[in-house]
């Protein structure tokens, strides 16, 4: 049988969907579904990555820690990326770390085979290295934000990121791993929280977050979304969906 004519499973995946068919077909057999905890570490500061992921249901921190121990976040990978573009790009390890924000699924390449398909691939590579340009751009994003706008702009572009790789408008979050991620005091978070809980915007309960007006976050969200979303358009096309211009 042609490989174009292999039946596939169906994947959440933006980066894979996008793939031609017989080639996705070719990759498929070296992709194992996996499910994501919640924060587990999917590879370490300095450590040899393993395998690289492709989420599907779930949403991945990228996180830059200081010598002092503390963290912030520099980036969110999520169903329209790659965990481990530190391999796609010539290297080995990477100097962040990779913390599951949203548990749910993934498909796993152990990294070798990985990068046999990129060599045997040019299709593969040449998608992947675009997406890469997208995530440095949300990187570079953050980091402008960071620098420039306030923690309630902030914390509702994080939470729009976050709602876009969420299976419905409910996911895991405390305040404590918000400061973690905004690298902002949790007073700053808990005002912010509650400002946005008042007008209508969230709610949250025993380390759950639900958006409740998504229309309104992205009025109180800094232009640092919607750049980055641009970007990711640019790659696959707007995705579909009732919940807003950027939910997949």
């Amino acid at each position: 049988m042609a490989a174009s004519a292999v039946p596939l499973p169906a994947t959440r995946n933006r980066l894979l969907s996008a793939l031609p068919r017989d080639l996705l077909a070719q990759l498929w057999p070296r992709l194992e579904p996996v499910e994501l905890a919640l924060h587990e570490v999917l590879h370490e500061v300095g450590k040899p990555i393993a395998f690289v992921l492709f989420p599907e249901t779930s949403s991945v921190s990228m996180l830059a820690y200081l010598e002092d121990g503390d963290a912030a976040e520099v980036g969110i990978i999520g169903r329209e990326g790659i965990i481990g573009i530190a391999v796609l790009l010539g290297a080995g390890r990477d100097d962040l770390e990779a913390l599951v924000q949203n548990p749910g699924t993934a498909l796993r390449m152990e990294a070798g085979a990985f990068r046999d398909a990129l060599d045997a691939h040019p299709a593969f590579r040449a998608l992947l290295l675009r997406y890469a340009h997208v995530h440095h751009t949300q990187v570079a994003r953050t980091a402008a934000c960071n620098a420039h706008h306030s923690i309630e702009q902030r914390f509702a572009r994080w939470l729009l990121i976050s709602h876009d790789g969420a299976e419905g408008d409910t996911f895991p979050m405390t305040q404590e791993f918000l400061s973690m991620m905004l690298g902002v005091r949790r007073a700053g978070i808990s005002s912010s929280a509650a400002g946005l809980r008042r007008a209508g915007m969230i709610d949250y309960a025993a380390g759950q977050m639900t958006v409740t007006d998504r229309p309104g976050l992205e009025s109180v969200a800094c232009e640092c979304y919607g750049v980055a979303r641009r970007a990711s358009d640019r790659l696959f096309g707007p995705p579909g969906g009732a919940r807003g211009p950027y939910r997949a």
